[in-house]
C-alpha cells in the first residue's frame, strides 16, 4: 500500500481529503493525518474566539471518517526527506511515500525585543484561548494594544470593541491609513467605523521594543495592560529547517507542481508555501485542489504538463463586528450588512461541505 502522510489539518489538507474522499482515493492509497488537535481548527475564526464573541465548540470541526484514512494525534519534530520519515515529540516516527506538509505558522516578531515574550498571539487555538483568557478577565478601562492592522488585526479589534465596550483599544498600523494595497472607499469605509466605536487608529506606527505593560512607539512610550501581536506571520520552525530554498518571507520555494524542486514526493499547501499571494484559507484550498491533481496523475504514471493553471482568487472579505463588513470581490468594494452576510454565507457553506 501507498502511505500519504498529511501534516496538519488546516484548510489545504482538508480540502485535499474533501476531493479524495470517500470515492476517489485509489485502491492501493492510505491516507495517515498527524494534527495536534482531534479536529479542524477554523482559523480565520480565531479573533472572535479571542475577543469572547463565541464559543471554542464553534471554531471545531470534525476530521472526516473512512476505511483508510488514520488520525494521528501528535506534535511534528522533525521532517526527514532523505529516510522519508515524519518524526513526533514523543519519538514515535511515520514513514511516508508521499507528504504533504501544511503545518501553518505563526508570528513573525521581526526582531523586535520583548515581543514574543510580552504579546498575546491568535495564531494557534491553544493561543488564541490563552488570549480569549486575558482579555476576558481585565477590569473596566484597560487599555489594549493590537501591533498590525492587516485583516487579523482589524476583526479582532472590531470584535473586541463589541464584546468589551468599556475597554480602551489602540490598533497600530504601520501605513497612512488602513489597507492600503486596497481601494481608498474600503480603507475609509473602516476607518470610519473604528472612529465612530472610538478605536483608535495609531497610523505610520513602528514598533520598537516591548515591554511588561509597555509599546515603544518610535520614541514614545505608550502604557498598555494587554497586547496582542497581529504583525507578520512565517512558516513554523520545523518547516523552517528542512533544507531548501526559502523566499524573503523563509516560505519554501516550490516546483511548478508544488512539490519541494529537488523532491516531487514533498508537497507544501499553505502558509508555509511561498506563492505569489498573501498566505490565505482561500489560497491554502486552491493550492490543495491542484495538489490532488498532480497527485493522482502522478499515481496514475500520466506525464504532467509543464506549468499548472495561474491560481485565482475570488477576493477577500473582513468583518466589523457582527453586522458590518468589507469585501474586494472581482475588483469591486463592497461594505455594511451585505459584506458581513456574505462572510456569514461563506463560513456556512464552509462548515456544510466540511463537517
Amino acid at each position: 500500500m501507498r502511505q500519504l502522510v498529511l501534516l496538519g489539518g488546516g484548510y489545504g489538507n482538508m480540502r485535499v481529503l474533501l476531493r479524495l474522499l470517500p470515492n476517489q482515493l485509489p485502491d492501493d492509497v492510505t491516507i495517515t493525518m498527524i494534527d495536534r488537535t482531534p479536529y479542524h481548527c477554523l482559523k480565520t475564526e480565531y479573533y472572535a474566539l479571542a475577543s469572547g464573541t463565541i464559543s471554542d465548540q464553534e471554531v471545531r470541526v470534525g476530521f472526516p471518517e473512512h476505511e483508510r484514512l488514520s488520525i494521528r494525534y501528535g506534535t511534528v519534530s522533525n521532517i526527514d526527506t532523505t529516510n522519508q520519515q515524519v518524526r513526533l515529540e514523543d519519538g514515535s516516527s511515520v514513514s511516508y511515500d508521499d507528504l504533504i506538509v501544511g503545518l501553518g505558522c505563526e508570528d513573525k516578531y521581526h526582531n523586535v525585543p520583548g515581543a514574543d515574550e510580552y504579546t498575546h498571539s491568535i495564531q494557534s487555538i491553544y493561543q488564541a484561548r490563552a488570549t480569549y483568557e486575558k482579555l476576558s478577565n481585565l477590569p473596566s478601562g484597560s487599555i489594549v494594544g493590537i501591533v498590525g492592522a492587516g485583516l487579523s488585526g482589524i476583526e479582532l479589534a472590531s470584535e473586541l470593541r463589541e464584546s468589551r465596550s468599556d475597554l480602551i483599544i489602540k490598533l497600530f498600523d504601520r501605513g497612512e491609513r488602513i489597507l492600503p494595497a486596497f481601494p481608498v472607499r474600503l480603507s475609509s469605509y473602516v476607518q470610519k467605523w473604528f472612529d465612530a466605536n472610538n478605536v483608535d487608529i495609531v497610523s505610520n506606527s513602528n514598533i520598537t521594543k516591548v515591554e511588561p505593560n509597555m509599546l515603544f512607539n518610535h520614541e514614545e512610550t505608550i502604557p498598555v495592560d494587554v497586547c496582542v501581536w497581529t504583525a507578520g506571520i512565517q512558516p513554523v520552525e520545523v518547516v523552517r529547517n528542512i533544507p531548501c530554498e526559502t523566499d524573503s518571507s523563509k516560505r519554501l520555494v516550490l516546483s511548478p507542481h508544488h512539490n519541494l524542486p529537488d523532491d516531487e514526493h514533498v508537497y507544501i499547501v499553505g502558509d508555509c508555501a511561498s506563492l505569489p499571494f498573501a498566505p490565505s484559507a482561500q489560497l491554502a484550498e486552491e493550492q490543495a485542489e491542484q495538489i490532488v491533481k498532480v497527485l493522482m496523475m502522478r499515481w496514475n504514471n500520466e506525464e504532467l504538463p509543464a506549468e499548472m493553471p495561474k491560481i485565482k482568487l475570488k477576493g477577500f472579505m473582513g468583518s466589523l463586528g457582527k453586522k458590518q463588513g468589507f469585501a474586494y470581490l472581482a475588483d469591486r468594494t463592497i461594505t455594511g450588512r451585505i459584506a458581513r452576510l456574505l462572510k456569514s454565507g461563506v463560513l456556512w457553506m464552509y462548515k456544510y461541505h466540511n463537517g
